[in-house]
């Protein structure tokens, strides 16, 4: 039973998709920043409110609308898809592009900082 387990663990698509998820949360935090250190600011500069949950508002026979939270989530989708579109998926899909036509830099292809390091280090491990 315990062998079970820990081949389960063990497996790749259970350590990817934790790590993921500690990604992801952090990915989160840095989405949640953004929303409340450049865009709620402008949101307030511009509706007087920091955010659009106030915006809105109205109450038809004791039920209440709330127009400017559907707006908010609305913006803070957009924020979030942009921004993983922008810093994800499109320099990943350079990345396959380049690969397909070829022009992906080989990986055995050293710098010139790399190949004076390697020199150093050859140098250091010969002196020993």
């Amino acid at each position: 039973m315990l062998k079970g387990f820990k081949e389960f663990i063990m497996r790749g698509n259970v350590i990817d998709l934790a790590v993921a998820v500690v990604i992801g949360a952090a990915f989160g935090r840095i989405v949640t920043a953004l929303v409340e250190g450049l865009i709620n600011p402008l949101v307030a500069a511009i509706f007087g409110k920091p955010d659009l949950t106030e915006v809105g508002n109205f109450t038809i026979n004791g039920a209440e609308f709330n127009i400017g939270l559907i707006l908010q989530e609305f913006i803070n989708f957009l924020f979030v898809a942009a921004t993983i579109y922008f810093i994800i998926v499109m320099p990943l899909n350079k990345l396959n592009e380049r690969r397909r036509r070829g022009e992906e830099p080989e990986a055995d292809t050293l710098t010139t900082d790399q190949e004076l390091l390697t020199e150093v280090r050859d140098a250091l491990r010969a002196r020993q």
